[in-house]
């Protein structure tokens, strides 16, 4: 369904939106079932944490067709609609990953998931376990995507005017059910959570962005979930 517009102006205003309920239950053990047996194969593309255990799983939407199902489910599609119109991208080169948070003593560092705002992109964290801020929850600083660009995308806090603002104390943790999406401007400054619990924190992390106008060619790292490429381009006569 489409976003009322109190939701789409806290997602522009405070760069974050939490959506229920966006994928069916059936769906999330099917992803879940999927993404459990590419770890306990360990198939390539994959992230090992120090321990040499596979904590990501990369490139999923070239896996099992169920992630790109989940990926252009029309529920999700219906919702990033509303903030990037029509003509949907999703992006293959930024995010496409599943992640299994184990038991850590601290979260990931602050980071942007886009450098700069001409281009930035939507970030869906589709979460197939319920997360909490003790099994380690999206934190975000809201706001931070107004801000200016920085020429990192992570370890932000390393940028001096970042590490003098104080902005990181402002974070705010996000707990989410299970089915449910953290919708996130790519530029916003966020972090996973550390998970103090002996169990673990399911994700799997997407990118969009609205089909580029500019663009006359097709690319290879995007995939059209909805709507048309509509080229509008000055060097082209109108119609």
């Amino acid at each position: 369904m489409a976003l009322p517009h109190a939701a789409i102006h806290h997602f522009r205003h405070n760069g974050y939106l939490k959506c229920r309920d966006l994928l069916p239950a059936e769906t999330v053990t099917e992803l879940k079932e999927t993404i459990l047996k590419d770890i306990a194969e360990e198939t390539e593309p994959a992230v090992r944490d120090k321990t040499d255990r596979v904590v990501r799983i990369s490139q999923v939407l070239d896996r099992d067709p169920i992630f790109l199902k989940s990926a252009s489910h029309s529920s999700l599609l219906d919702t990033l609609e509303s903030l990037l119109g029509p003509q949907i991208e999703l992006i293959k080169n930024r995010h496409n990953h599943a992640t299994l948070n184990y038991t850590t003593p601290m979260g990931d560092s602050f980071h942007r998931d886009a450098v700069q705002w001409s281009r930035s992109l939507v970030s869906v964290i589709l979460y197939l376990e319920e997360t909490t801020t003790h099994n380690g929850c999206t934190q975000v600083i809201p706001g931070s995507h107004l801000l200016p660009g920085v020429d990192v995308l992570h370890r932000v806090e390393n940028e001096a005017w970042v590490a003098e603002s104080n902005l990181l104390a402002q974070a705010v943790p996000v707990p989410m059910p299970a089915g449910s999406a953290l919708l996130i401007d790519g530029l916003v400054f966020h972090r996973i959570g550390p998970n103090q619990t002996s169990d673990t924190r399911m994700s799997m992390t997407l990118g969009y962005h609205s089909a580029d106008e500019l663009a006359d060619t097709d690319d290879a790292k995007r995939i059209l979930v909805r709507g048309k490429r509509n080229y509008r381009g000055n060097d082209t006569p109108p119609a």
